[in-house]
């Protein structure tokens, strides 16, 4: 929400901030925008804003400092923006036109040297976007304490000579994520493309924005097991996610239908793959968690297998991969590779929980995965598990006896068993809810993952990751944005230290009817809308009326995600991703 005015009144003594609770990107008073909203998507914790219109400059240089200052990583990330933010731009432009512009550096201090990017990093920033006149205020203020940190930056009064460069866009942030979600989602949205005079402005200057996101873990679940998805479009539903400050692509590779992934230990197991031109490389796994930016503590990654070796620098950014095998149910398709995985011809999941070689199997697909995924979290899935066929195949019926063992104790056994595999090659497990709902005394209090568990699970203390199947599954077309908006992943949670214990949220794309035709439009905008939910502050998206003070805003992000080549659906359809129904702006559908 904004901040009180009286917050900066001893520092920005030169400057009149308006402070309310939204104020408009400026948009001429043609159009139908709302005056009194903030364009910004997911919105900030707490901002400030003017009324003055700033031109930037295409040949926006960047300064960066701290003891972070250093990175390459912010250095990419703001030539990346910076091809983003001018792309109706140009030098040719410039030259035609003005030679003065108000924005001409942008200058970034990173506290933090430490390039290691696990859940829980953090991703505040401040910023600062103020007029350059001919007596400039460059401002530096105060970061809350709730950020972690307490910085008091020094107010300079700039006095005008000819030496003076405009430099008044500023970051602060305690670690380099936190200065590429200033730098590439808020400052990024500030900046819009005037066609008029064919240049980039800010409105409703000077901003000054603190920000910092409600949870840790802000998820997007893609399942690739129903329908194949290429790799270049994985890359797109990775860069899309970053646009919405999403930070963990949850990647369900693997489920009964298919088997894509190659795994070198066992290299017969992508036979049940959909064809032999429907899977994924070592090399293309890798390569999808490069594209989501990881970083591992400065250094080269390397890995080899028996046939092949790797050694590549990761570019880092702000997502994490966090993979999943869904066992012991939902695994058919390791069959097709390895039949003896199956308990019968005629029972082919849940997996043979008698066998050794099935937990030696298990074993080798993640020692091979943990070469690749660095993500401190690994799914092992646990859900749908009818073990009726392991009490009628005689061998697992003998199997049972002789361990003195339920059906359900044998699920639980071999959950369990899974999870301390995972633990052994430095994982932390995360399971689907009917884990916790089935065995919840025996399962270590690690991670749970499913709708309607969260209450529940963190009074025993667990951790959990909620995802209410009702209103933050994709695939549920027919639920709409404001589904998606309203649910709050803290509901019914009450106490602060149960409350603590819940990492975020995710929303999950189920491919049954979804594919490369469709699924960017099945994923955004609704995606959005959750996305604010995990990011902005309870009070900024609880108890208001949105069809007011979200949806006008999300129709402009909608717009914002078409312009930059994302295929983001009508907001409004009864149907998501459905075309729209006839001739219209952007802006109203």
């Amino acid at each position: 929400m904004a901040a009180p005015c009286h917050f900066f009144s001893s520092i920005f003594v030169f400057f009149t901030f308006l402070c309310a609770l939204g104020v408009s990107l400026g948009f001429n008073s043609t159009s139908d925008f709302d005056d009194s909203l903030v364009y910004l998507w997911p919105l900030p914790s707490e901002f400030t804003s003017g009324k003055d219109i700033l031109a930037v400059d295409p040949d926006l240089a960047l300064v960066v400092g701290g003891d972070g200052g250093s990175s390459d990583i912010v250095r990419e990330a703001f030539l990346r923006y910076r091809g983003i933010i001018f792309k109706h731009s140009s030098r040719f432009l410039k030259l035609r036109g003005r030679s003065v512009y108000d924005i001409s550096k942008i200058r970034i201090t990173v506290h933090s040297s430490s390039e290691v990017l696990q859940l829980g990093v953090d991703e505040s920033y401040s910023l600062l976007v103020a007029k350059n006149d001919d007596h400039s205020i460059i401002g530096e203020a105060t970061i809350e304490p709730s950020f972690g940190r307490l910085f008091l930056w020094s107010l300079q009064l700039i006095l005008d000579d000819s030496s003076f460069v405009p430099t008044l866009t500023f970051y602060r942030a305690n670690t380099v994520y936190g200065a590429l979600r200033g730098l590439e989602e808020t400052f990024s949205q500030l900046c819009a493309f005037d066609y008029g005079t064919k240049t980039v402005q800010v409105y409703n200057a000077p901003w000054y924005i603190q920000d910092k996101p409600r949870f840790v873990y802000r998820g997007l679940m893609l399942d690739t097991s129903r329908h194949y998805l290429p790799i270049d479009v994985i890359k797109q539903v990775i860069e899309s996610m970053s646009y919405a400050k999403l930070n963990v692509l949850h990647w369900h590779i693997i489920d009964e239908q298919s088997f894509p992934l190659e795994v070198p230990t066992y290299p017969k197991l992508w036979k049940g793959a959909y064809t032999k031109w429907e899977r994924y490389t070592v090399e293309d796994a890798y390569d999808i968690v490069k594209e989501s930016k990881i970083f591992f503590n400065g250094k080269q990654f390397s890995f080899s297998f028996s046939w092949v070796s790797l050694e590549v620098e990761f570019h880092s950014g702000c997502i994490n991969v966090m993979a999943e095998i869904d066992i012991p149910g939902h695994a058919e398709s390791w069959g097709k590779g390895y039949p003896e995985l199956w308990p019968s011809p005629s029972c082919r999941e849940p997996l043979d929980v008698s066998k050794e070689f099935t937990f030696d199997m298990i074993s080798g697909i993640l020692t091979d995965m943990r070469k690749i995924f660095p993500f401190e979290l690994f799914h092992l899935g646990g859900d749908e598990v009818n073990t009726d066929c392991w009490n009628s195949t005689p061998h697992v019926q003998q199997w049972l006896q002789d361990h003195n063992m339920t059906t359900k104790e044998a699920y639980q056994y071999f959950v369990l068993r899974a999870q301390k595999i995972a633990i052994s090659k430095n994982w932390t497990p995360v399971n689907w809810e009917e884990t916790f709902n089935t065995f919840a005394t025996n399962l270590n209090p690690l991670t749970r993952l499913g709708p309607g568990v969260c209450p529940k699970a963190v009074a025993k203390g667990f951790r959990c990751i909620y995802s209410n199947q009702g209103v933050w599954y994709l695939d549920h077309i027919d639920v709409p944005w404001e589904g998606f908006y309203n649910a709050e992943p803290l509901e019914g949670i009450n106490a602060a230290s149960e409350q603590e214990l819940v990492l975020g949220g995710e929303v999950c794309m189920w491919s049954e009817v979804a594919d490369t035709s469709n699924v960017l439009q099945t994923i955004w905008p609704r995606a959005a809308a959750a996305a604010e939910r995990l990011w902005s502050d309870r009070e900024a998206t609880s108890g208001k009326n949105i069809t007011v003070n979200a949806l006008p805003r999300l129709h402009y992000y909608r717009c914002l995600l078409n312009r930059r080549g994302v295929q983001a659906a009508p907001v409004t359809n009864k149907y998501a991703r459905q075309p729209p129904n006839g001739p219209g702006s952007c802006y109203e559908q």
